[in-house]
C-alpha cells in the first residue's frame, strides 16, 4: 500500500468518479483504475463498486477512507515540519450557521497561531452548505444550532453524510431587539407578543424548513422578512422593530451599542455545537477553537 494509493481512495470516495477523479489527479483513467483495484487486492477488500451508474463506496470502504484522511493529515503535518522548505500552510476552516461570538473566537485562534504557518478561512452560510463543507473537508470545524424541533432531521443528515454533531452547551431562547423596542426591558416574553413584529430569518435556499438555524416548533410565524447576513439583519432590528432569534449573545461591538436581548418563554433549548467528520482528529488550531467555544457558551456571559 502507498501514499499515493491512499490519496487516490479517498479522492475516488469524495469525487465518486473514476473518469473524474482521474482528471483532477493528472492522471489517466487506467492508472487510477490499476491502483485502486490493486489496493483492493492488497486489502483483500472491496472499497468501491463499480455500476453502470457510477461509483458508490462499500461499508469497508467507508472504515477504510475514514482512516485514510488520518494518515493523509498525519503525513502532512510531518511534512509541514520537517520539510520546510517545500512545505505548504496547514489549513484551518470553520463553516457556521451566523454568529458574531464565533468569529471573534475564530479571530483569536488566527492571532494564536499566526499566518506563518497556517491559512485559514471562515464561511457564514445555510445549514446544507455547512453539512457539505464538512463532509468534503472543505473546513474543519462546522458551528450549527440544533432545536428539539429539528433534531431528528438534522441527526438524519448528519449520519448520512458520515457526521458527528458534538453538543457544546444548551441554551434558553431570546430575541434579538433593538434597545427602543416597545418590549426592550422585559424579563421575558411569549412568541404571541412578538406576532406583530417582523421576524427575521436567516434564508436557508431550497432546503427544508426543518434545516433553520432559529427555533422554529410548531409556531407559525406571522410576519417573516428573510435575509442573508448578519449587518441587514441588525439593520432591521434597529429600523422597523423586527426581531431575530437565538442565544442571547452578542460579541459584535455594533450589535451590542444598538440593541439588546430578551428571554422567550418557551420549554425549547437550542443546543449549540460543531460538527466534524466521524472518527476525525481535530488539528491542534480545531482542538483550541471548540476549547474556546465551549468556555465561552459555558461562561456568565451567556444569558441563561
Amino acid at each position: 500500500m502507498t501514499l499515493s494509493q491512499i490519496r487516490y481512495a479517498v479522492a475516488v470516495s469524495e469525487i465518486k468518479s473514476i473518469n473524474a477523479t482521474a482528471r483532477s489527479l493528472y492522471i489517466s483513467q487506467s492508472s487510477l483504475s490499476t491502483s485502486i483495484k490493486e489496493l483492493e487486492d492488497e486489502l483483500g477488500v472491496e472499497l468501491f463498486r463499480r455500476t453502470n451508474r457510477g461509483i458508490t463506496i462499500t461499508d469497508e470502504g467507508e472504515e477504510f477512507v475514514s482512516y485514510a484522511r488520518n494518515v493523509l493529515l498525519q503525513y502532512d503535518l510531518l511534512q509541514s515540519k520537517f520539510l520546510r522548505e517545500n512545505r505548504e500552510k496547514y489549513h484551518f476552516g470553520v463553516t457556521m450557521h451566523h454568529s458574531t461570538f464565533s468569529v471573534r473566537l475564530f479571530a483569536e485562534i488566527v492571532k494564536e497561531f499566526g499566518m506563518h504557518d497556517y491559512s485559514y478561512s471562515i464561511f457564514e452560510t445555510t445549514t446544507k452548505n455547512v453539512i457539505e463543507d464538512i463532509k468534503n473537508g472543505k473546513s474543519e470545524v462546522g458551528m450549527l444550532y440544533v432545536s428539539s424541533f429539528n433534531e431528528t432531521m438534522y441527526e438524519k443528515s448528519f449520519s448520512e453524510a458520515g457526521l458527528k454533531f458534538h453538543v457544546l452547551a444548551e441554551c434558553p431562547v431570546f430575541a434579538y431587539i433593538n434597545k427602543n423596542h416597545p418590549l426592550a426591558g422585559r424579563s421575558e416574553v411569549t412568541l404571541e407578543e412578538l406576532e406583530e413584529y417582523p421576524c427575521l430569518l436567516f434564508e436557508q435556499g431550497d432546503s427544508s424548513f426543518y434545516f433553520y438555524e432559529e427555533i422554529i416548533s410548531a409556531y407559525e410565524y406571522k410576519n417573516v422578512i428573510r435575509t442573508s447576513d448578519r449587518a441587514t439583519t441588525i439593520d432591521l432590528i434597529n429600523s422597523l422593530d423586527a426581531y431575530s432569534i437565538g442565544i442571547g449573545m452578542a460579541a459584535n461591538s455594533q450589535m451590542q451599542s444598538t440593541t439588546t436581548v430578551v428571554r422567550i418563554k418557551s420549554e425549547e433549548k437550542i443546543r449549540a455545537g460543531y460538527l466534524t467528520r466521524k472518527q476525525e482528529k481535530l488539528s491542534l488550531p480545531g482542538e483550541h477553537y471548540v476549547a474556546k467555544m465551549r468556555e465561552y457558551l459555558n461562561s456568565d456571559k451567556v444569558v441563561r
